[in-house]
């Protein structure tokens, strides 16, 4: 039995766009700022779906492309990970959450997702998000 997660998002972005060609996917830095805001929708939309107690974030971004389409399409390879912040807790902050540490309750799905900004209208949105658990959790 493995866990399945479709993705749909809407969040906004502050994205910069410096010379990809057009229509044709281009390798982008995982240290990119729009990388990691669409990183931030694609994992924001996962904890909305998902019905785990716990929040995940991203643990390693594996791969980065950016493609120019009316927007820019981010298409992502990443590993999210649970984290020891509950989602009944309040006004949680992701970025000072710590994974879980090994044992029963680690978890890491690996996914690949897409995402479509459109920079000059402040938006981000997750179009696309498969995810797996990944064997090495």
């Amino acid at each position: 039995f493995e866990l399945l997660y479709q993705c749909k998002c809407i969040c906004p972005v502050h994205a910069f766009v410096s010379g990809p060609i057009p229509g044709k996917p281009q390798n982008v830095s995982t240290n990119d700022t729009g990388v990691k805001e669409a990183v931030q929708s694609a994992v924001y939309l996962f904890n909305n779906e998902s019905n785990d107690l716990f929040f995940f974030k991203a643990s390693a971004i594996d791969d980065a492309q950016r493609q120019i389409v009316k927007g820019v399409k981010y298409l992502l390879k990443v590993e999210i990970s649970r984290t020891v912040c509950q989602k009944r807790e309040s006004n949680v902050d992701l970025a000072n959450c710590v994974f879980q540490p090994h044992g029963v309750l680690q978890q890491t799905f690996l996914c690949k997702a897409e995402v479509w900004a459109i920079p000059w209208q402040k938006i981000m949105k997750t179009t696309s998000c498969f995810c797996l658990p990944s064997h090495r959790s």
